[in-house]
């Protein structure tokens, strides 16, 4: 599982390594709390939606086809809106 983590973390690597580089003691500690932040609010809004019967069930039973169209659109988002279509 690590191995599999790490190998499709490897372009996350090239992006952020830069960034961290460059963005002193300052930058690095509002990077580190934000992240935490939004961490905890992930496993807050897992936990509250894990635990509705309803919306678990509804999860549980679409879950494998929502995901995988939500993650198409919200990439799809990031392409049209970078102007990616324009070359």
């Amino acid at each position: 599982m690590a191995a599999v983590t790490l190998a499709n973390g490897g372009d996350n690597i090239g992006v952020y390594v830069p960034v961290f580089a460059t963005a002193g003691v300052g930058g690095m500690s509002v990077y580190v709390i934000v992240f935490l932040l939004l961490v905890a609010v992930w496993v807050a809004a897992g936990r509250f939606f894990a635990t509705r019967p309803i919306i678990a069930k509804a999860l549980s039973r679409w879950g494998h086809i929502l995901l995988p169209v939500v993650l198409i659109g919200i990439g799809l988002l990031i392409l049209i809106e970078g102007g990616a279509f324009g070359l």
